[in-house]
């Protein structure tokens, strides 16, 4: 007996009750028309059950009758005038799970095409039944011979121009070959036709998938499924062999980036009136009001754990509500720059103020002068050390978000390394203030003073709203 997929190799079938006919090339289209093509469109994969006797008897119209042993090499001849017992078809269901993945793709930019070697009708349904082709779109459809047929020319070469006419638009590529889908993934990573170049992932777990994943700028492969070969050729083995797992491989990979972002943006802040700060305080007042071991502390200690504070956010759905970075788009962005900007403008306006006024403001001992005076530290530049920290650990807060978001005080409590680092920041700059003395060039501060420096760096939480408020697109592309 064999197993086939093609019955036109047929000769025979059984009908009505049983009885043996020939199946003539009418009988066969009206078969492939009546039964073949619906089970396709239901997306189920055909197999022709069909079989042929090698009798060495008598050999009945069906049968075959031998004298030796059949050459079984000679597919031609030993694969023909079949006997058609029946038509099957086989399912292949599509995970539960698979229709929402594609919906969250789709959600964040991500285009998925489907590539088979499937008939192009179980091709369709299977597609519809995933979500990837939606009523009522411009979508194409096609099979490798038609695929190959529009993107080369009269000399059989593939053109890039042909190519770009075809992939913006092309959904589902059936009856594909390997080379096929080389083809698609280099056509368009070459592609000019979009503004930016498109980044093409590509899922396979077959031997001949692998220039396809090793060409994509992702290769994904199974894990469970997946040949040895097709796993060398990836980026990015799933072990679950589940495309939903690609949902999470991108959510994780957008939330590593805005973690790098959010550390630069609180970075850039810290790191830009720190210096002016220092510039501008020895040149007007031939002092810093920030000295050595307090930037250290700053520089080194806070920002470190700030880093760890925003490194460790933990992704959320909302990352897959927007659109995919260029792959030339600047890390830090316009949004980000005017954040930084407007904050730093802030803060430098605070401690300027507090530089010059705040003595006077305060009813203290001035500061400016005391250290080339040989004095030990003052409440004045204690109160300008302990604001500057305090508004760079309210600005922690702000950095944690990076497009304009609003409530930055969002997810807080699903990260408890952020609010612990935090605590654990504050506390220690307690201890500093009150108890560094010389060790931190500090003096105690007083309760009303303690207020003040804590008024001012709530401030950053509301000037930050005000910041949010300025339109983007006023900021100068040059910054970003």
């Amino acid at each position: 007996m064999s197993v086939l997929s093609n019955c036109f190799r047929c000769a025979f079938i059984y009908g009505r009750e049983g009885h043996l006919e020939k199946f003539t090339r009418e009988m066969q289209e009206r078969l492939v028309k009546n039964v073949i093509e619906p089970m396709a469109c239901d997306g189920l994969r055909t197999i022709c059950v069909a079989y042929r006797d090698f009798v060495p008897g008598k050999a009945e119209i069906n049968q075959v009758h031998i004298d030796n042993e059949p050459n079984w090499e000679d597919e031609e001849n030993v694969v023909n005038n079949l006997t058609c017992l029946c038509i099957v078809g086989i399912e292949d269901p599509v995970r539960p799970e698979v229709p929402d993945a594609i919906r969250k793709c789709q959600k964040a930019g991500i285009t998925v095409r489907m590539v088979t070697g499937d008939n192009i009708n179980t091709a369709r349904s299977i597609a519809l039944k995933c979500g990837i082709l939606k009523p009522n779109e411009d979508f194409l459809i096609l099979e490798g011979k038609e695929f190959n047929r529009r993107i080369r020319d009269a000399n059989g070469e593939i053109q890039q121009h042909l190519l770009d006419k075809v992939w913006p638009k092309l959904r589902v590529l059936a009856r594909s070959s390997p080379t096929d889908k080389y083809t698609l993934v280099k056509g368009i990573i070459d592609s000019k036709a979009s503004v930016s170049r498109e980044v093409v992932a590509v899922t396979g777990d077959g031997t001949n998938d692998g220039p396809a994943l090793k060409k994509a700028d992702v290769g994904f492969a199974m894990g469970i499924a997946g040949t040895d070969v097709a796993k060398e050729a990836s980026d990015i083995i799933l072990t679950d062999d589940n495309f939903s797992s690609i949902v999470k491989a991108v959510m994780w990979g957008r939330n590593v980036y805005d973690s790098i972002a959010k550390f630069l943006q609180f970075q850039l802040t810290v790191n830009i009136v720190a210096v002016i700060v220092a510039f501008i305080g020895a040149c007007a007042v031939q002092d810093s009001p920030l000295k050595a071991v307090q930037m250290l502390w700053v520089n080194l200690i806070m920002d470190t754990l700030a880093s760890l504070a925003l490194a460790t956010e933990m992704p959320t759905p909302d990352l897959l509500l927007r659109k995919p970075y260029g792959r030339t788009k600047p890390l830090i962005s316009r949004t980000m720059m005017k954040n930084i900007l407007g904050q730093a403008l802030y803060q430098l306006s605070v401690i300027f103020m507090l530089l010059f006024v705040g003595d006077k403001v305060f009813d203290i001992e001035t500061g400016r002068g005391v250290a080339q005076a040989g004095g030990g530290p003052t409440q004045h530049f204690t109160i300008i050390f302990n604001t500057f920290v305090m508004m760079t650990l309210f600005n922690e807060f702000n950095a944690r978000k990076i497009h304009g978001q609003r409530n930055v005080f969002q997810g807080i409590f699903t990260n408890p390394i952020f609010y612990s680092i935090w605590i654990a920041t504050c506390l220690s700059q307690v201890v500093i203030i009150q108890y560094g003395k010389m060790a931190f060039s500090t003096k105690a501060l007083t309760l009303e003073q303690w207020m003040w420096c804590l008024f001012f760096g709530v401030g950053t939480l509301l000037w930050g709203q005000v910041v949010t408020t300025i339109p983007t697109r006023k900021i100068p592309k040059i910054l970003s």
